[in-house]
């Protein structure tokens, strides 16, 4: 039997030299005081090249200042012409320090040259083998401080479970950023890669992480089997693999378990508030949690459609559960960015997203997301100190939770406070390095700043990573006009209405480019086709409004931007930046719309 001398941990295997848990080098039988050198005995030193008779083992003694579980450095090594010592700092004379090994050993200088040579040697090959052990085996015992949940994979290809795979994705990656000292890349960054066959240590050089988790789920009626695979890139080793079968009934438990086994893999070092944190479940209800999944995955298709299907799966989870914060949280993000893609007016969303994002915080006040809901909530409602409070305390929750980063920013640079918005948006790249939207929020602040090339830059590598992103055409078309590109400019403005299927946002954009261009025909063509659209609460006033100013028809500009002033009916802070609104600040029309809202001029 050996025994590890720092953590007493006991082994059988008499092969095994140093400890599986601290890498400290294992004694035989009991371990020695405190106070007393650990011995490691060199037991058939004929078996190593030294020249020693298999009959005469040697010892070296190890002292050492290195704390327990630390790896001693050189500065701690002391090397005598007879052993290897790691040194206390207050040495004794080495051949005080060998007492009785010394007085067993006592050879005449001519006798003892070539045994204390071969010591030497073998100290040092002991002494090699430890730091080397310590060194080489690293990669399997070291803390893992970042990591990519990429997405698992439904492995029947059936579609109607496509949202069970993409949810138990994005719960893991929830739970795990919930810890201080890991960094998870979100959904917007790993989801990039679904579906491609792409190599993991390009993975993981892209995404600037430690380890990957992959993993499998095959449904067969009620039964699961979710396969994980955990591997460090940095290294190319598999460090972790697992196999559950549950049934989908225990799919709330199964996250819990999932979260806890992956931490603990990782090395991570949690407190009681940590793993209590990574384990944690909103609900209990197996089917809320499913309807909470279906409207995760509607939610991240992000159109209007989607969004109010998102919005019904998040109701029947509330439903089945109506204590279930997430879910909550779910319907305030949902309202919050209808007017947005559906022109959804905000007198109806605004309230909406108001009462489910408050609901979720009177269960859980820990949680960032409904925070950030409200922080846009206040925004639209012109409440601009509320607004920055609940951004603020969005990320003082989950510091790791790009979302919070990325609307604050937007919230400034919407309050002229771009300056104050670059280091923001800067620290939600770095959470979320491969989001197309948090990439063209930095778009939008080059364009603010007058910095046209570094814009187009921008749009163009956000097109090669995500060439299906209509925002990125859109910035990008006005960019173009900026320096003169006026024909691409159109070219890319069109291609952004046709990627969003003729979205109110983008048809405005597109119109006052024809509207510059001298194309009257065309910009009157898109007038009509967003004034219907208005009516049918599907674009706002702002958006008719651009049209307008770009035809320079100053009243009825400021007529339409006094419908939605009057009605709360569309998001109006953005205009202190918009191209299209650019012609009309210097009227006093406009001067009077900010002061009216708060806003600096």
């Amino acid at each position: 039997m050996k025994r590890c001398p720092e953590c007493r941990r006991d082994y059988y295997d008499d092969t095994l030299l140093y400890c599986l848990e601290d890498g400290n080098a294992l004694v035989q039988g009991s371990v020695p005081s405190p106070d007393e050198p650990a011995t490691a005995i060199l037991s058939e030193p004929g078996a190593i090249a030294t020249g020693f008779s298999a009959d005469e083992p040697q010892t070296a003694i190890l002292h050492s200042t290195a704390a327990s579980g630390e790896t001693p450095t050189r500065a701690h090594i002391h090397t005598t012409e007879q052993t290897a010592i790691l040194s206390t700092g207050a040495e004794a004379d080495p051949r005080e320090s060998l007492g009785g090994v010394s007085e067993k050993h006592s050879f005449s200088a001519n006798k003892a040259a070539k045994p204390l040579i071969a010591a030497a040697v073998a100290v040092a090959i002991l002494v090699g083998g430890f730091f080397g052990y310590r060194y080489f085996s690293a990669s399997g015992s070291k803390q893992i401080n970042s990591i990519a949940v990429m997405p698992f994979v439904n492995e029947g290809g059936n579609a109607d479970v496509e949202y069970l795979s993409d949810g138990m994705t994005e719960t893991l990656i929830k739970s795990l950023s919930e810890l201080p000292n890991l960094n998870v890349k979100p959904r917007s960054s790993v989801f990039r890669y679904k579906g491609k066959d792409t190599d993991l240590k390009t993975i993981g050089k892209e995404l600037n992480v430690e380890a990957i988790l992959n993993g499998r789920v095959i449904q067969r009626g009620e039964q699961l089997t979710l396969s994980l695979e955990l591997v460090d890139v940095q290294n190319d080793k598999v460090l972790w693999t697992e196999s559950y079968g549950r049934k989908q009934s225990d799919l709330v438990s199964l996250q819990s378990e999932i979260a806890r086994d992956v931490s603990t893999k990782l090395k991570l070092r949690l407190s009681g508030a940590d793993e209590a944190k990574v384990t944690k479940t909103s609900t209990a209800n197996p089917e809320a949690y499913q309807a909470y999944l279906k409207g995760r995955y509607y939610w991240n298709r992000r159109t209007g459609e989607n969004l109010k299907k998102a919005i019904e799966q998040f109701k029947a989870a509330t439903d089945r559960d109506p204590n279930y914060a997430l879910a909550y949280a779910g319907l305030a993000d949902c309202y919050v960015v209808l007017n947005q893609y559906a022109g959804t007016p905000l007198t109806e969303t605004i309230p909406q997203a108001k009462t489910y994002a408050e609901r979720a915080i009177t269960i859980d006040g820990q949680l960032a997301d409904p925070h950030t809901a409200l922080g846009v909530i206040y925004e639209q409602s012109w409440q601009w100190a509320e607004a920055e409070r609940e951004f603020k305390r969005a990320i003082e929750l989950n510091p790791n939770y790009a979302t919070a980063f990325h609307w604050y920013a937007t919230f400034l640079r919407n309050t002229g406070r771009t300056n104050e918005a670059v280091p923001l948006i800067t620290r939600a790249q770095e959470i979320d390095p491969l989001s197309s939207v948090i990439h063209s929020e930095v778009a939008v602040i080059f364009l603010v700043q007058n910095n046209y090339q570094a814009a187009i830059e921008t749009c163009l590598k956000i097109i090669e990573l995500d060439p299906a992103f209509s925002n990125a055409y859109q910035y990008l078309g006005l960019s173009y006009f900026k320096v003169g590109r006026n024909a691409e400019a159109l070219t890319t403005l069109e291609k952004a209405v046709e990627l969003s299927k003729r979205d109110g946002e983008k048809l405005r954009y597109l119109g006052y480019g024809f509207a510059i261009e001298g194309k009257r025909v065309q910009a009157y063509a898109i007038l009509k086709e967003l004034e219907e659209k208005y009516v049918k609460k599907e674009a706002n006033g702002r958006d008719v409004a651009s049209v307008y100013a770009g035809l320079g028809e100053k009243d009825k500009a400021f007529e339409w931007l006094e419908k939605d002033f009057q009605t709360k009916a569309g998001e109006f802070s953005p205009m202190t930046w918009e191209i299209p609104f650019e012609t009309l600040r210097g009227d006093s029309r406009y001067k009077d719309l900010l002061k009216r809202m708060n806003l600096p001029e």
